[in-house]
């Protein structure tokens, strides 16, 4: 339970006692107990506000048009704010906020994203860092201009333009919450084939981790409250964390990991994806000392959500959507959650190949499965990239070993992190088996050194299947 959660509650639980004493007390005993109880309450009041902290930021990352929860999100926002009337907000959105893959985003120009950002900037002052699916609807500079006219604030210090070298947004922006004032700077992946093919020429990206070491500091000279914002990825993030200065928030995205970790004094957090969970950092202050207190929680479908919003995005799925993505693709017969529909895929593409290991990019997947029937709409909100499937004999020690390095989780220690998501599944006799037949898509297939290192085996296509059709066919009913 959340710190102050507990505090609440215990406060609740006091005023109840109270109360109940005095209700059985006699006559002679009011006077006596009134006293009590109006101690009880000071002492009460005295601790809500010791523990009020000095701001809440709220933090998502990789939530690739996730029209379902969108709403929810409005809403916590709110619940919030309800509950701590004194204390500013802000809201950070570390990358890729919009999803080409998404039928109706695509169909629409992002209209629904759009307007997530501007019920959020509405409430609350509302960040946010580019990350690499921002141009899967628009050119980058078009990106900017169209969040700007949400009342959301754009960063990114190493995206710039190939056609005048400059960046397309500020690295950094000054934001007063309160009396206290928070710097905030973003940057982004370099990794140019994860953008969209169309906008790669306009793009001139920097290294991160270069660009962090040449400018950070200037960035954050005089920052009362430092903020950083990476779509750069784990990898990048364990070389710029020793720039970053003690009591920053470090909010990590791009690979969606979810998990918080305390590095020398530097609060660092990923956030997932899909937003099925929301982040939310209180800020305290001791003696000028700034020190985030974190809690990531789920981020539930049914929960106090903005009406306006939901009746917007329901608007826009009865009108985008045609017959051909209602059309019914598969069954479940229980709803997946986001990690659990991944393993299922990587598991129906196991059985697909006949493979003792298989391992995809847990960034190929995306949303979880509803129960019943599943549309293709919903079918591809979850698995977002389809390709051929590709197998190789490896070593059974190497695949131990990349199984070792997959099914990372929030508990994962960070020294066993090595900056891939990778999500494994196995066959029953894999713990003894002295080679290996592994199955994967084609992002490794083609690419095998980035994953097995230089002496890596030659994968080979497997005739007829794509992880898609794998899938779709674990998902027929079976008669």
């Amino acid at each position: 339970m959340a710190p102050r959660q507990a505090i609440r509650d215990n406060a609740a639980t006091l005023d109840a006692t109270g109360l109940a004493i005095l209700s059985a007390s006699s006559r002679a005993q009011a006077v006596t107990h009134r006293t009590f109880l109006t101690s009880i309450l000071f002492i009460i009041a005295l601790v809500k506000s010791v523990a009020a902290p000095a701001a809440i930021a709220i933090a998502i990352g990789d939530e690739h048009s996730a029209y379902d929860r969108l709403p929810a999100l409005v809403g916590l926002v709110d619940r919030l704010k309800a509950e701590n009337p004194q204390v500013p907000v802000l809201i950070l959105i570390d990358g890729d906020a919009f999803e080409y893959g998404n039928r109706v985003a695509r169909r629409t120009d992002g209209k629904i994203d759009l307007a997530g950002f501007r019920a959020l900037a509405r409430r609350a002052p509302t960040v946010l860092n580019i990350g690499n699916h921002e141009t899967d609807l628009f050119s980058m500079s078009d990106l900017v201009d169209r969040v700007r006219a949400t009342g959301v604030t754009v960063i990114s210090g190493n995206a710039c333009s190939r056609e005048t070298g400059k960046p397309f947004a500020p690295a950094s922006a000054k934001i007063s919450i309160g009396s206290h004032s928070i710097t905030v700077v973003g940057f982004t992946t370099d990794a140019l084939a994860t953008y969209r093919f169309a906008v790669r020429p306009t793009l001139d990206l920097r290294n991160p981790v270069d660009w962090a070491n040449a400018n950070l500091a200037r960035e954050l000279q005089g920052a009362e409250l430092p903020i950083v914002l990476s779509h750069a990825g784990l990898k990048a993030d364990r070389q710029i964390l020793p720039h970053v200065p003690p009591g920053a928030l470090f909010v990590g995205g791009h690979d969606h990991l979810r998990f918080v970790h305390d590095a020398g004094g530097v609060t660092y957090v990923h956030t997932g994806s899909w937003l099925e969970y929301v982040t939310i950092a209180e800020l305290n202050l001791n003696a000028g000392q700034a020190h985030w207190s974190i809690r990531q929680q789920p981020l539930v479908q049914q929960a106090r959500s903005d009406a306006a919003l939901d009746g917007e995005i329901r608007a826009a799925l009865t009108s985008a959507l045609t017959n051909e993505d209602k059309r019914v693709v598969g069954h479940t017969s229980q709803a997946f959650s986001a990690p659990e529909a991944a393993r299922f895929a990587v598991e129906s593409a196991r059985r697909a190949a006949n493979a003792d290991l298989a391992i995809i990019g847990a960034t190929t997947f995306g949303d979880g499965l509803p129960v019943g029937d599943l549309s293709a709409y919903a079918f591809d909100n979850c698995v977002r990239f389809d390709g051929p499937l590709y197998v190789a004999t490896i070593s059974g020690d190497t695949a131990r070993a990349l199984l070792r390095r997959s099914n990372q989780g929030p508990d994962t220690p960070y020294a066993e992190r090595t900056g891939e998501n990778l999500i494994a599944t196995t066959s029953d006799h894999f713990t003894d088996a002295s080679t290996c037949r592994i199955v994967t898509t084609d992002w490794i297939g083609k690419n095998p050194k980035g994953l097995l290192g230089e002496n890596a085996p030659t994968f080979t296509q497997l005739p007829g299947m794509t992880l898609k059709r794998a899938v779709i066919e674990a998902l027929k009913p079976k008669l």
